[in-house]
C-alpha cells in the first residue's frame, strides 16, 4: 500500500523540539522516537493537529467515532470469519480496518481499530465481544478478591499494538493517527457487570458499598488504559482520546469522588509527551469542567447540548470537539446541512474545533453520507470570527 497522504510539513527537517515546536504543545519532544510523524513534523500541521492546539485550520477538520467499522462493506470482508478481539490483535487487519475510512471518506484522521476491553485480554482477562451483545467477561470483578487476581499487562503483550500502529502511520502520511481507550470508570463498570448495562447500577453500587475495591479496580484498568494509550502513542499515534461511555449514568458528586481521578490517571501516562488529549463522554454535559480538568487538552462533546452552550460551560477556553447528532445521518441532505452549519458556527466560538459527531456512526449508515459530509465541512475555509 502505498502512504495515502502527502507529508504537510517539509521532509527532511531536523527533528521537533521543545523550543522549536508550535504554541498550543506541551514539551516532551526529545521523548518520542526519532521517526515519530510529530517529531518528523508530518503530522504536525495536520488541521487536526492545529485545531487541537487552538491553531487555526485553513478548513475544518473532521473524523468520525467509529469511522472504522461496521458501516462500511471493505470492513466486513475484511473482518469475515475472524471474531473481534482477534481482528484487534492481528496488525495487518487492524491497520487495514483503520486505513478504510481515511481512503474512502477522506477524513482527517484515523482512529485506531480497538475495542475497550483490549487491555483486559492482554492482561489475560478471559474476555469476549459476543455478536450482537458486545463485551462478556468469564468472570465478573465484584470482590476486593477478584481485583486482587487481576494480571497486570505485560509490555510484551503490547507489541501487537505496537505493530498495528506503525503499520498504519507508515501509510497514512501526513494524516494523523489517534490512539484509543476507554476510560476507567468505563471500563471497570464493565468488568464488574460482565457485560453491557442499562443502567450500570452494579458498579455504582460497588462505588459506596464496597469503596475500597472500587477503587482498586478502577485504579487497574486506568493503569491498563494508561500502558495501552501509552504503546499507542510511542508507536505512531499523534494524538489520544479518552472515550467514557458510561459516566453519563454518574450524578455529578459520584463522578467527581470516584472516576474522574482515575481519568486524570490514564491520561497522564501520556502527560510527558507532546500529544494533545481528547476526552469525550456520552451524556456528560454536566461534567465537562471536570473532564477537562482531569487532564484533556479538548473536550469531546455528544448531540445532547449544543456547542455553544459546552463552549460557554467551559469557560471559553477549551478546544472542543463534536457533535453532529447520529441520527441525522439519514436525513434529508438539506436538514442534516442546515444541522452542521449550526455545529461549525457554534464551534467556531471555541479555542479550536474537530467537527465529530456526538457519538458513533450508526452501523447502518450509508457510506456515501459520510463521504459527502465530509467534502461539504472540507468546502467551509471562512471561520467566523469567535467571541
Amino acid at each position: 500500500m502505498a502512504a495515502m497522504t502527502s507529508s504537510p510539513s517539509v521532509a527532511g527537517h531536523d527533528a521537533v523540539t521543545d523550543a522549536s515546536a508550535p504554541p498550543g504543545f506541551r514539551g516532551g519532544w526529545e521523548r518520542l522516537p526519532q521517526h515519530h510523524p510529530l517529531r518528523t513534523g508530518r503530522t504536525l500541521d495536520a488541521p487536526l493537529l492545529q485545531a487541537l492546539t487552538a491553531r487555526t485550520p485553513a478548513r475544518p477538520p473532521v473524523w468520525f467515532m467509529r469511522q472504522a467499522g461496521r458501516s462500511l462493506p471493505e470492513y466486513r470482508q475484511a473482518r469475515q470469519g475472524t471474531a473481534m478481539l482477534d481482528a484487534c490483535l492481528t496488525p495487518e487487519l487492524a491497520a487495514e480496518i483503520t486505513l478504510q475510512p481515511v481512503r474512502r471518506h477522506k477524513v482527517d484522521a484515523g482512529i485506531f481499530f480497538s475495542d475497550i476491553v483490549v487491555p483486559l485480554r492482554l492482561a489475560g482477562v478471559g474476555v469476549e465481544i459476543v455478536p450482537g451483545k458486545g463485551p462478556v467477561l468469564d468472570r465478573p470483578v465484584r470482590t476486593a478478591a477478584d481485583v486482587a487476581a487481576l494480571p497486570e499487562i505485560d509490555d510484551d503483550a503490547l507489541e501487537p499494538i505496537r505493530e498495528a500502529v506503525a503499520l498504519t502511520v507508515a501509510e497514512l502520511g501526513g494524516t494523523p493517527l489517534i490512539g484509543f481507550a476507554g476510560a476507567p470508570f468505563t471500563v471497570a463498570a464493565y468488568m464488574v457487570e460482565g457485560g453491557p448495562s442499562r443502567d450500570h447500577l452494579l458498579p455504582r453500587t460497588m462505588m459506596h458499598a464496597d469503596p475500597e475495591a472500587w477503587e482498586a479496580l478502577a485504579d487497574w484498568a486506568a493503569r491498563a488504559s494508561g500502558a495501552f494509550l501509552r504503546a499507542q502513542v510511542l508507536a505512531g499515534a499523534s494524538a489520544i482520546q479518552l472515550f467514557d461511555s458510561w459516566a453519563g449514568s454518574l450524578s455529578v458528586r459520584d463522578y467527581l469522588d470516584h472516576a474522574v481521578g482515575h481519568s486524570a490517571t490514564a491520561l497522564a501516562s501520556v502527560a510527558d509527551l507532546p500529544v494533545p488529549r481528547i476526552h469525550f463522554g456520552t451524556g456528560t454535559g454536566e461534567l465537562l469542567g471536570a473532564m477537562r480538568d482531569a487532564g484533556a487538552d479538548a473536550i469531546g462533546v455528544d448531540h445532547r447540548i449544543p456547542l455553544a452552550e459546552a463552549n460557554r460551560r467551559l469557560g471559553g477556553r477549551t478546544v472542543l470537539q463534536g457533535n453532529i447528532d447520529p441520527a441525522l445521518l439519514p436525513a434529508p441532505t438539506e436538514v442534516l446541512r442546515r444541522h452542521v452549519d449550526d455545529v461549525l458556527r457554534g464551534g467556531a466560538l471555541a479555542p479550536g474545533h474537530v467537527v465529530n459527531l456526538g457519538h458513533g456512526v450508526p452501523p447502518e449508515t450509508a457510506p456515501a453520507v459520510l463521504t459527502d459530509l465530509v467534502s461539504y465541512i472540507h468546502e467551509h475555509r471562512l471561520v467566523p470570527a469567535r467571541g
